[in-house]
Order: structure tokens, then C-alpha cells, then sequence
């Protein structure tokens, strides 16, 4: 009978993980600054499902999809976006309260740093 207490007891943790983990689901926008100095607009549209991460990221110029999506915790996770064949490497962090995501970008050896906020647009 313990047993079985204690099987129900993380089942309902493993679920109440996942759905901690949707929080990041949906349409995300900011603003990329390259080491170049340009800024320009991204929108990031996370999809997450049975504890993996996919989606896509879109800038005026294109659209590539995300890859090697990692969901580490409720608030952090990591993925990859491939352009012109180079992975350029994302660590994030969810932050429920001020309803944003940080991000820190590996740009060819150089770090950038981006702050998402979540798309009021359907």
C-alpha cells in the first residue's frame, strides 16, 4: 500500500512539473543587438510537450526552427538555432513573476544578452 501511496505521490509531481514547464509555451518578443551594433526584432515562439522544447525563431529576415530544446528545470532551459549552418547556442531563464524570459546567446565566441517578453498578439 506504500507502494502505491508513494507511485501517486510522484506521478502528481512529475505532472505539476509539466505544467510549470508550459509557462514557457507561446509567443515571446525582443530585440537582438549583435556585437555589430544593429538591433533588430526576434519573436520566438516556444512549444513545449511532454517535457521537450521545439519551436521556431523569426527575425524580418528569416525564420529557422529551434533545435536541441532542453527543458532543465521549471525556469531554465536551452536550445539551439542554426543559421547559415552555424549553431548559435541559448541559455534561458523564465522569470514567472515579471512574465519574461532572459536569454544569453553564444555569438561566434561573444556573448549577447536579450530579454523576451511575452506577445500580447494571438
Amino acid at each position: 500500500m506504500k507502494r502505491f501511496f508513494a507511485t501517486t505521490a510522484l506521478f502528481c509531481c512529475f505532472i505539476i512539473y509539466l505544467t510549470m514547464l508550459a509557462d514557457i509555451a507561446g509567443k515571446w518578443q525582443g530585440t537582438l543587438r549583435p556585437p555589430d551594433g544593429n538591433e533588430f526584432p526576434v519573436i520566438y515562439v516556444f512549444k513545449t510537450d511532454s517535457g521537450k522544447l521545439t519551436g521556431t525563431v523569426a527575425s524580418p529576415q528569416m525564420e529557422v526552427p529551434i533545435t536541441d530544446g532542453k527543458l532543465i528545470s521549471a525556469t531554465d532551459f536551452t536550445f539551439s538555432v542554426a543559421v547559415n549552418g552555424t549553431a548559435y547556442k541559448h541559455t534561458c531563464k523564465l522569470y514567472p513573476d515579471a512574465d519574461s524570459i532572459g536569454m544569453d546567446i553564444d555569438y561566434e565566441g561573444a556573448k549577447m544578452h536579450a530579454t523576451l517578453k511575452r506577445s500580447v498578439e494571438k
